[in-house]
C-alpha cells in the first residue's frame, strides 16, 4: 500500500520539485558567474584606467617637449632678429635648463656647425660637435630628433637629441640642439602616483629599453599598454606595465558579502528542502495513521465522545452516533441538555455532569440510560477520563460508552435460568422427601378421622358431653392445622416465584423450615438439636432461597450419618452473631464420615457429586444463592467427627 501511494504521488509532485531544482541550479550558475564577471570587470576597469593614465602621461611628455621646443624657437627667433650675443643666449639656455631637469644640455651651432653657446661646456663651447646623425643642409625648419645614443660615462643611460633649425627667409643661421636624458624624462614628467603603480619604459624600434622607471617595483605583465611618442625622426614607444596582479576572485567585499549571503541562502534552501521532505514524510505517515485510526474508529462498537471543560461536545465517533441515532453534525458543539438524555433521568444527568466538571466522577464507571432518536431506551456503561493536551493541561473529558443492552438481557436470562434451576432443585428435594411427607400427613389425618369418628359415636349414643366433644374437636383442629402447615411449607417451597429481598429473621427462618427438616431427620433416625442466640438482627434476603440452602445442608448432613451408629446420629444447627464481621453465622454440624481431602477442592464444582444418584448441583446452588445475598459458604472438619458447614450473611443494620 505504501509503494502504491508513492508511485501515485510522485508524478503529481514531479513538477513541484523540478522547478525548484532548476531555480537552484540557475542560482548556483549565477553565483559562480557573478564573481568571475566581477573579476573580469575589475580587470577591464584596471586595463582601461591604465590606458587612460598612459595616454595622459604620453600627452604630458609630449606637451613638455613641445613647450621646450617653443621656448627654444623663441630664443632662436631672437638670435636671428636681434643678433643676441653668445653670453645672452647661454644665459637663456641656462634658465631653461634650470626649470626643466629632463634636459641634459642645450647647444647653439652656427651655420658652419660651430658651437657658439653650450650649457655643457660654457668655457669652451667650440669643443661641442653636432651628433653624426645631425643634418646640416636641406633643412625645412621643422624639429627633427635623432636616434638615442648612450650617455658618456653612464651605464644604461641614453640621450635623445633634437635639433631646431634656425631659418629665416631661406637664410640659414645654424641650429639649436637640445639633448634629453631619457631616464630624466620619465623621472621628471611621469607623476609619482603613476610610477608607484606601474613600471614605465621607453622602448626604441628594436624593442630595446632605453629608459625605465619602477618606483613601485617591476611590472607583472598583467596590465600593459604601449603608446608611441610623436617625435619626428625617431620611433620611441612609451610602455607601461602595471605592478598589480590579476584581481582575486573574492577581492571585492561586496562580492564576498553576496557569496556569504548566497551560501547562507543555499544552506537555508537545503534545510528547507530537508524540512519539506520530513514534513511530506510526516504528512504521509499522518495520512496513513489517520486512515488507520478512521478505519479503527469506524469498526469500533464502543462509543467515544469528547467534551471541553464547559461540557460542550467536541467529538463523537460513528459508533456513538449509531448508538443514540443522531448524526455528528447535530451533536458536535452542543451544550447540555443533550438530545439523547431520557426525560425521566434528567436529574441524574445533571448530577453526573456536575461531578464530571468537578472531577469527582468514579473511575470504575457508572450505568445510566440513554434515549435513542426513535424513543427506545438504551442502558449504557460510561467510563470518563481526563483529556490532557501536550503541555499536560486538562482541556476536557473523553468518554467511552458501552451499550449493555445485550449484557442486561443475558443477565436477565441467566437469572431466570438460575431461578428455574433453584425451582428444579426444590422439586427434586420434595421428590426425595415425598414418602416421608405422605407418612407425616397420614398421622394428622388419621388422628382427625379418629377424633371425628369418636365425636360421631358420642352423638349417636346420645352421650354427648360438651367438654368431651369440645376436646375432640380441638384435637382434630390442631391436627388439621398441623397438616395445613406442612402443606403450606411445601407449597411455598416449590412454587415458582420471583426472588424478593426483605428483612428476614434467622430464628423465624429456622423455625419455619423445621417441619421439613424434622421429616428428613425422622426417616433417618437422626436426633435434631438447634441453638439460636437471642436477639439476632435480621438479614436482607429472600426467605425461600435461604430455606433451600438450609434444607440442602441439613439433608446432606443427614445422609452423611446413615452408616454410623444410631446413638451418634445427631444433627446440630447453631445461629450466632459475629460482631467482628458484623454478620449472622449459621452452622450445620453432623457426625458423619467427613469430606476426604481429594474431594474438598471439587466440592462446590457444578455437576460434581459423591452420591450415586446426585446431580452435583446442590452445594453449587447454595453458594450461588448466598453470594447473591453478599454472603459466603465454607466448610471445615468437625473435631468430634463429621463436617461443619457454615454460611454467613451481612446483618441488616450493617447494610443500611
Amino acid at each position: 500500500m505504501k509503494t502504491f501511494y508513492k508511485s501515485q504521488a510522485w508524478p503529481a509532485q514531479r513538477w513541484r520539485w523540478i522547478i525548484p531544482i532548476l531555480l537552484v541550479l540557475l542560482f548556483l550558475a549565477t553565483l559562480i558567474w557573478l564573481p568571475w564577471q566581477a573579476q573580469r570587470m575589475e580587470a577591464n576597469e584596471r586595463q582601461e584606467q591604465l590606458i587612460a593614465d598612459t595616454l595622459w602621461v604620453e600627452q604630458a611628455i609630449q606637451f613638455q617637449l613641445n613647450r621646450n621646443e617653443e621656448m627654444l624657437r623663441q630664443v632662436g627667433a631672437e638670435i636671428m632678429t636681434s643678433r643676441l650675443p653668445a653670453n645672452a643666449v647661454l644665459e637663456r639656455f641656462r634658465t631653461i635648463l634650470k626649470n626643466n631637469h629632463e634636459i641634459q644640455r642645450i647647444v647653439w651651432f652656427d651655420n658652419r656647425d660651430t658651437a657658439i653657446a653650450s650649457t655643457a661646456d660654457s668655457a669652451a663651447p667650440a669643443r661641442e660637435t653636432p651628433p653624426p646623425q645631425a643634418v646640416s643642409g636641406g633643412m625645412d625648419g621643422k624639429l627633427r630628433c635623432l636616434t638615442p645614443t648612450p650617455e658618456t660615462n653612464t651605464k644604461n643611460s641614453y640621450l635623445l637629441s633634437c635639433q631646431i633649425p634656425l631659418l629665416q627667409e631661406n637664410r640659414h643661421f645654424g641650429r639649436i640642439l637640445i639633448s634629453y636624458r631619457l631616464s630624466g624624462i620619465l623621472e621628471e614628467l611621469v607623476p609619482w602616483w603613476f610610477a608607484q603603480d606601474n613600471q614605465i619604459s621607453l622602448v626604441d624600434v628594436d624593442d630595446k629599453v632605453v629608459a625605465s622607471r619602477a618606483a613601485g617595483g617591476p611590472g607583472k605583465n598583467v596590465y600593459t599598454h604601449n603608446r608611441a611618442l610623436d617625435l619626428p625622426g625617431v620611433a620611441l614607444t612609451l610602455r607601461t606595465n602595471s605592478n598589480k596582479s590579476e584581481p582575486r576572485l573574492l577581492s571585492n567585499l561586496l562580492v564576498l558579502a553576496i557569496i556569504l549571503l548566497s551560501l547562507g541562502l543555499l544552506w537555508s534552501l537545503a534545510a528547507l528542502w530537508r524540512d519539506i521532505n520530513r514534513r511530506l514524510a510526516a504528512e504521509g505517515a499522518l495520512r496513513q495513521q489517520m486512515a488507520f485510526r478512521t478505519a479503527m474508529e469506524n469498526s469500533l462498537i464502543t462509543g467515544l465522545r469528547a467534551r471541553d471543560m464547559e461540557g460542550r461536545l467536541t467529538y463523537v465517533n460513528p459508533a456513538f452516533c449509531r448508538m443514540v441515532g443522531y448524526p455528528a453534525a447535530q451533536l458536535v458543539g452542543r451544550l447540555p441538555p443533550m438530545p439523547y438524555w431520557a426525560p425521566e433521568a434528567l436529574e441524574e444527568y445533571q448530577q453526573r455532569f456536575t461531578q464530571i466538571l468537578a472531577g469527582t466522577v468514579p473511575a470504575e464507571g457508572f450505568e445510566t440510560i440513554y434515549q435513542h432518536a426513535n424513543g427506545e431506551r438504551i442502558p449504557v456503561l460510561i467510563y470518563e477520563s481526563p483529556l490532557v493536551n501536550e503541555r499536560g493541561q486538562q482541556t476536557g473529558w473523553m468518554s467511552s460508552i458501552l451499550d449493555v443492552s445485550e449484557l442486561k438481557r443475558a443477565q436477565e436470562l441467566s437469572r431466570q435460568q438460575e431461578e428455574k434451576l433453584h425451582a428444579s432443585a426444590r422439586l427434586a428435594t420434595m421428590g426425595e422427601i415425598a414418602s416421608m411427607l405422605a407418612h407425616e400427613l397420614n398421622q394428622p389425618l388419621a388422628a382427625i378421622s379418629s377424633y371425628t369418628t369418636g365425636a360421631i359415636n358420642l352423638l349417636q349414643a346420645g352421650q354427648v358431653e360438651p367438654a368431651m366433644l369440645q376436646s375432640a374437636l380441638e384435637k382434630a383442629n390442631a391436627q388439621a392445622q398441623r397438616a395445613g402447615q406442612i402443606i403450606r411449607s411445601v407449597h411455598e417451597f416449590v412454587k415458582k416465584r420471583e426472588p424478593t429481598r426483605e428483612a428476614v429473621s434467622i430464628a423465624d427462618l429456622i423455625q419455619s423450615a423445621m417441619p421439613l427438616i424434622e421429616l428428613q431427620a425422622q426417616g433417618a433416625h437422626v436426633s435434631l438439636q438447634w441453638q439460636l442466640e437471642p436477639d439476632l438482627p435480621p438479614v436482607l434476603a429472600d426467605r425461600v432461597l435461604l430455606e433451600q440452602v438450609l434444607l440442602n445442608l441439613t439433608r446432606n448432613a443427614i445422609e452423611a450419618m446413615q452408616k454410623i451408629a444410631p446413638a451418634q446420629r445427631v444433627l446440630r444447627i447453631l445461629a450466632s452473631f459475629d460482631a467482628a464481621g458484623d454478620r449472622i453465622a449459621v452452622e450445620v454440624i453432623d457426625r458423619g464420615h467427613g469430606i476426604p481431602a481429594n474431594v474438598a477442592g471439587l466440592l462446590f464444582s457444578p455437576f460434581f457429586s459423591t452420591k450415586a444418584s446426585g446431580m452435583g448441583m446442590g452445594l453449587n446452588i447454595c453458594r450461588t444463592a448466598l453470594e447473591f445475598h453478599g454472603g459466603s459458604l465454607s466448610h471445615r472438619d468437625n473435631p468430634g467427627g463429621g463436617t461443619i458447614f457454615r454460611f454467613a450473611l451481612p446483618a441488616l443494620h450493617a447494610t443500611t
